[in-house]
């Protein structure tokens, strides 16, 4: 007999027709013989009665006593470019598959857990950190779980209830007082003013969802607690659901609280990051020795060939970044992160350690890695087997450039692709070298949307130097006044600096590497000017950097909050939160884009609209 449920692809069944295997709730003639303990079923449809009938599947192998329990977790609350830039498919659940014992359910062996999406074949290294996170917390779970414990457990949640309630009056009743919006990434608002200016009761809400929060919602989504601020994450994210529904539905709860906030914590360790300006948007190791062993290890780094074949652009603008800070004389300053790299001729040790710095080394390696342009020529296999030869440590050092990279950077095509998020390049900056940039995690963009709907918002542009990019992909764009990091003097204040004004931010990036005196607008106006009437030796449209000379801006979001001091047209945000980058411009050879942009311009704010389009800022 062999039934075949709709989750499950032709390599989960493996197409033996004299199988026993058959899907729960469909009768068979085996059925019958069969012992599946009630505490299962029990459990089963909780899930069913809390989430929905699609939530659960269940596949039982009756020969060997076990039965595979499919949790589906909705995980469309991402937005479409955090979940491009983790790569998982916001369209389709993460499918949480446990193996338990069918007779003994919680008295049998721990469940085995896989986690994975169906169509998401390749890549998916989120699922791996969602695994480790599951099997731990299931390894604790264990300890003290059986079907009497639990048994109990559910009989005091039915004492709690009046007979004549059930869970779907209680939750009706409760949607009366819950102030969670049906957007699922609102964040929870700790400000006493915000709160009042949205209507958000306190107390008594809180107390009531403190208990009810993980086990009575039916959309699992708003469940989540929204997008949790860095500051509740330790609290809020791996505290334990409750058992008063069952292990089922604790475990789908216990992943609900973690998806949001991967990004938060090492893929090895599971423990918080530690960032001046909080996480950022990507997932990543952190720096303990033990999590870089144990990622090389993995193989985790081992998408350098993908990444090259897929982003060469933005590899290209990662490697020149890099060489950048490792080349200026501030190095020891801003070259931060130091690479941590296992060394390939002795997996125990770390040919780059943080905490013995050796630039020449590095540089050394650095200048043994191909350029970009040569590794899209030919097989990638015989262009690493090159570097080796030429350096050992030069094709490890070009997959912690990459992997270590915290931001989603994608180059922007000159028009709309078909399929495609609506972005394309803006007109009006006058470079081939545009990029979308986004560094904010999950938790700071809702907050950020959040400040938007309150203030509004605007663009302005942000100048640094090439040199200082390499640390604000992996840190973040940080308030550096009154900081070692500070360079050009904080004489309006403390906070993130921008301008409205194209000719000023340029003027700011162009310093560095010993050059502090910012050229004035007229000096940029002539560059611009004479580099726009030199005959061009190569293509405009070059897909790669092929200077080592370059300029760059960026295009930010930032609210229009009280916070925001405007001293003419040098602007000051002291509230990190309140600026998210949006576009990464470069230019080569000195070369400046017009001096002359204002993006308060009705015209240039609706071309910005136009390119952007709506998909940063509604979800």
């Amino acid at each position: 007999m062999d039934i075949k449920g709709q989750y499950w692809t032709d390599d989960d069944s493996d197409g033996d027709n004299e199988s026993e295997e058959f899907l729960y709730g469909v009768q068979g003639t085996c059925a019958a013989d069969l012992y599946r303990h009630p505490q299962l079923d029990a459990d089963i449809e909780a899930v069913k009665e809390i989430y929905s009938e699609n939530s659960v599947s269940v596949r039982e192998y009756g020969t060997i006593d076990d039965v595979d329990i499919d949790l589906h977790i909705n995980i469309s609350f991402l937005d479409e470019e955090v979940s491009t830039a983790w790569k998982v498919l916001r369209t389709e659940p993460i499918v949480l598959r446990l193996r338990f014992s069918l007779s003994q359910y919680l008295d049998g062996p721990e469940p085995s857990i896989e986690v994975f999406q169906p169509s998401n074949k390749e890549g998916f290294g989120l699922g791996l950190q969602l695994k480790k996170i599951l099997g731990m917390f299931t390894s604790q779970q264990w300890k003290h779980l059986s079907n009497d414990f639990l048994k109990t457990q559910q009989e005091k949640r039915q004492s709690w209830f009046k007979s004549s309630v059930t869970i779907k009056k209680f939750r009706a009743g409760l949607s009366i007082f819950s102030p969670i919006p049906k957007s699922p990434s609102f964040p929870i608002i700790q400000d006493s003013i915000l709160k009042g200016k949205l209507g958000v009761p306190e107390l008594r809400v809180n107390r009531l969802m403190n208990r009810s929060i993980s086990c009575t919602m039916k959309n699992p989504k708003v469940e989540v607690f929204g997008y949790p601020s860095s500051t509740q994450v330790g609290g809020h994210c791996k505290n334990i659901p409750t058992l008063e529904y069952g292990f089922l539905v604790q475990i789908m709860k216990y992943a609900e609280q973690r998806i949001p906030t991967l990004n938060e914590y090492c893929v090895v360790c599971d423990e918080q990051h530690v960032f001046q300006n909080g996480s950022m948007l990507k997932p990543a190791v952190c720096t303990r020795e033990l999590c870089v062993f144990s990622f090389y290890t993995l193989g985790v780094m081992s998408g350098a060939a993908e990444e090259v074949a897929t982003g060469a652009e933005v590899v290209d603008l990662l490697v020149a970044m890099c060489r950048a800070a490792l080349e200026s004389p501030r190095k020891s300053i801003i070259f931060e992160p130091y690479p941590s790299v296992v060394d390939p001729s002795d997996p125990k040790t770390l040919a780059f350690n943080p905490k013995k710095k050796n630039y020449e080394r590095l540089q050394k390696a650095l200048d043994s890695v191909m350029s970009i342009r040569e590794m899209t020529q030919g097989s990638y296999l015989e262009i690493k087997k090159q570097m080796d030869k030429l350096d050992p440590l030069a094709h490890p050092l070009l997959q912690w450039i990459i992997s270590s990279n915290r931001s989603h950077i994608v180059k922007l095509p000159l028009s709309r692709v078909r399929g495609r998020p609506p972005f394309r390049q803006l007109k009006f900056m006058h470079t081939s070298h545009q990029f979308l940039l986004l560094s904010s995690p999950p938790a700071k963009e809702a907050r950020f949307r959040t400040a938007k709907k309150l203030y509004g918002s605007t663009f302005a542009f942000h100048g640094s130097h090439i040199e200082n990019w390499h640390s604000i992909l992996r840190n973040g764009l940080v308030n550096a006044s009154y900081t070692k990091l500070q360079l050009h003097g904080a004489a309006y204040g403390k906070g993130i600096y921008l301008s409205p004004i194209s000719s000023i931010s340029f003027g700011y990036s162009g310093m560095g590497k010993g050059q502090h005196r910012m050229p004035s607008k007229d000096e940029l106006v002539q560059r611009y000017n004479r580099m726009n009437t030199i005959p061009q030796t190569r293509s405009i449209q070059s897909r790669f950097l092929q200077s080592r000379n370059l300029n760059c801006i960026a295009l930010c979001e930032v609210i229009t909050s009280k916070d925001l001091q405007k001293h003419g047209n040098i602007w000051v945000c002291p509230v990190s939160d309140h600026v998210c980058t949006r576009f990464f411009f470069v230019y080569e050879d000195g070369q400046v884009g017009d001096a002359n942009i204002n993006t308060q311009d009705p015209k240039i704010q609706k071309e910005i609209m136009r390119v952007i389009g709506t998909q940063v800022y509604t979800n």
